[in-house]
């Protein structure tokens, strides 16, 4: 990638690599950006080493070509080719659980309890190998402020009481989860483009972004024109630099998505353009573009009061399938009733189930509606 530094460039002499970083040129995209007599005034060479120091950065941002069968020996030789999430059947049709090396996308409407599913896979990625956790540190992307510890240290000690029953061993899993806040699209892209090192230097396991769609859809409108341009350019790096991470140290990318309302024109018995809109429904948001970019995209939604359902609207080995479930002091807890399949469509434009925030009075008692 262009963000590779140049010290990982072995064929580079140490010394060019000094004069570059003396003149705050330190990765393969700074190089790239030089123009030659830039880099000649810098490095006080000729020409041909100018050529041969572009020629090696340009090499260092090709992705190395692989057969199957090195595919094939790498999966093997990783030995982890899922993580589980503690839901049984949602682990079993999902063939072990969340790919590792990939891009997994949890959608859907507020409070449904995506911030919820992440805090949970946070501590199970802390756990150890032979408890079905990675054994690692996670990388916690909030950009919504929406992440608490205190969940966090509750979803362990519930789920977990013989692993964690002491002050200590809490602090232990803490410090394992690394948070980074972002509130600006140019901060979050910094902060991709540094995940290589981030990675090897922290040893992370798994990277979770929540929510992807809250400073793209905060910064950039919606409307035709530049605007949507820059969008699009934008949401195309982030899952560009998140599937090379998660793929060159095969760990799980988990990222949450927000929802829309897309309304759909109706066919018209005179004019072949019709300027009636049907009636709105809800969908997963940043539109049919994003949802080419992610691996595998479950989304959330309310079937009443107490009970989500979680749907598996995208996978690669999984059939379109549906999971109730319920929101405890552990985590995210399936039902008993195990896993049913639906009609299945397009994952861009799969309807959702909202519940309404309106209160209706009966009796003195107020309660919300399910709309679908």
């Amino acid at each position: 990638m262009s963000s590779k530094k140049l010290r990982r460039i072995r064929c580079l002499s140490g010394d060019i690599i000094e004069r570059l970083a003396k003149n705050n040129v330190n990765t393969c995209k700074d190089v790239l950006s030089k123009s030659d007599l830039e880099l000649l005034k810098i490095l006080g060479v000729g020409i041909f080493t100018i050529h041969h120091l572009q020629k090696q950065c340009s090499l260092a941002c090709v992705p190395q070509c692989l057969t199957s069968l090195e595919l094939l020996e790498k999966k093997k030789k990783e030995n982890v080719q899922f993580f589980p999430t503690s839901l049984c059947d949602l682990d079993f049709v999902l063939h072990g659980g969340v790919p590792m090396g990939t891009v997994t996308e949890i959608a859907g409407p507020s409070g449904c309890g995506k911030t919820q599913f992440c805090t949970m896979l946070s501590v199970l990625a802390t756990l150890p190998r032979n408890r079905g956790g990675l054994g690692g540190k996670v990388l916690y992307i909030d950009t919504e402020s929406a992440f608490s510890a205190e969940r966090l240290v509750e979803i362990a000690q519930n789920k977990y009481p013989d692993l964690y029953n002491s002050d200590d061993e809490l602090c232990d899993m803490a410090q394992k989860v690394l948070v980074d806040n972002h509130q600006t699209c140019a901060s979050l892209i910094k902060k991709l483009e540094t995940l290589e090192e981030e990675v090897i230097a922290h040893k992370i396991r798994l990277i979770i972004v929540d929510s992807i769609a809250s400073l793209v859809r905060k910064e950039f409108s919606s409307g035709a024109g530049t605007s949507l341009v820059q969008r699009t350019n934008f949401l195309s790096r982030q899952a560009a630099l998140l599937k090379y991470v998660a793929e060159v140290f095969c760990i799980p990318v988990i990222v949450t998505n927000q929802i829309t309302t897309r309304f759909s024109r109706q066919a018209s018995d005179q004019d072949e353009e019709s300027t009636e809109f049907s009636e709105g429904y809800v969908t997963v948001a940043l539109g049919n573009t994003w949802s080419h970019n992610v691996n595998t995209r479950l989304i959330l939604q309310y079937l009443n009061d107490n009970k989500r359902q979680v749907m598996v609207a995208k996978s690669p080995v999984a059939p379109f399938t549906v999971f109730n479930y319920t929101i405890q002091k552990d985590g995210i807890i399936q039902d008993a009733e195990g896993a049913g399949l639906y009609a299945g469509t397009d994952p861009g434009i799969q309807q959702i189930s909202v519940r309404t925030s309106l209160p209706f009075q009966n009796d003195n008692h107020f309660f919300t509606r399910t709309t679908k």
